[in-house]
């Protein structure tokens, strides 16, 4: 323990911004919600967060469940499970597979 304090020591009541904060997608499992991971365009896992609701709903509908984390603590809980890429505010997804995209007639060659 430091005996003493000096002007530019932070505040111990002071509470500061943890990094950036994200609305990240989950989803309900059980009692609790699970954290979403997604994949990149060349099949990499990734994590997702949006900094604004708005926009996460745009992305992904309005039905989608999110909770809010500071950028540190995403990463903190992503890491161990392999995942390092962290995509922010994404702005193309692709549409979800429907019986109705799949009937899609195909012509013989």
């Amino acid at each position: 323990m430091c005996l003493f304090s000096y002007d530019d020591d932070p505040d111990p009541d002071e509470q500061a911004l943890a990094g950036l904060l994200l609305y990240v997608p989950v989803r309900p499992e059980g009692a609790g919600s699970v954290l979403r991971l997604f994949r990149t365009p060349l099949g990499e896992r990734t994590a997702v967060g949006f900094t604004r609701r708005d926009l996460m709903i745009a992305t992904l509908g309005p039905g989608q469940q999110a909770m809010v984390l500071a950028e540190p603590a995403l990463r903190a809980l992503t890491v161990p499970l392999g995942v390092g890429r962290l995509v922010v505010d994404p702005v193309l997804s692709a549409r979800a597979v429907t019986a109705e995209s799949v009937d899609v007639p195909v012509r013989a060659l």
